[in-house]
């Protein structure tokens, strides 16, 4: 549900910053100018989530394997086991 949430938010605000540029009463190279702004703020937008999601990930695949690491070394060197002969 949240994800068609999402993309019709990002539709709607779209669609508002489109139609508002449209009907600005100034010349077309301004128009065309926040036009290319509202774009850019966007796609830069995409790519800020999308960096940040890949170094959450990357954090926690390293944080697994140190927690296995730490897990392994902890059960070699157990103190309460039984010392075998």
């Amino acid at each position: 549900m949240f994800y068609f949430q999402a993309w019709i938010s990002f539709a709607v605000s779209m669609a508002a910053v489109g139609i508002g540029i449209a009907y600005l009463p100034v010349s077309a190279w301004v128009r065309g100018f926040f036009a290319v702004g509202a774009l850019y703020l966007v796609t830069s937008s995409f790519t800020l989530a999308k960096v940040i999601r890949d170094r959450q990930e990357t954090e926690a695949v390293v944080n697994r394997v140190d927690q296995a690491r730490l897990e392994q070394l902890l059960t070699d060197h157990n103190i309460f086991r039984p010392e075998s002969v």
